[in-house]
């Protein structure tokens, strides 16, 4: 079983800088990790994913640009670097893997999740 846990969320003016930490135990191997979000009153969303073979990342085209997916192998942890914030990047944040894949960034193909942090963005 892969057990993630979250960390580093906040609050943040318009324009900062948040990285959102998931430490990841308890698996053998990932095909997938990512990072979602739900705002209130909406559907979950991929936000970005990154395929453990190749280390090639993806995002959705809202934050392209601004957002940075990685891994740090040794410490069995994946980030999420998010700069230029923006109120409408307010949400939960979650981190996701599939061990055996998928489309990237819906959430079907995820099998384990985090608990979840929270991001706030003001303006």
């Amino acid at each position: 079983q892969v057990q993630l846990v979250e960390s580093g969320g906040g609050s943040v003016q318009a324009g900062g800088s948040l990285r959102l930490s998931c430490a990841a135990s308890g698996y053998t191997s990932t095909r997938i990790m990512a990072w979602f979000r739900q705002a209130p009153g909406k559907e979950r969303e991929g936000v970005a994913a990154r395929l453990s073979a190749s280390g090639r990342s993806y995002y959705a085209d809202s934050v392209k640009g601004r957002f940075a997916i990685s891994l740090d192998n040794a410490k069995n942890t994946l980030f999420l670097q998010m700069n230029s914030l923006k109120p409408e990047d307010t949400a939960v944040y979650y981190c996701a893997a599939s061990q055996y894949g998928g489309t990237l960034l819906r959430s079907e193909t995820y099998t384990h999740w985090g608990q979840g942090t929270q991001v706030t963005v003001s303006s």
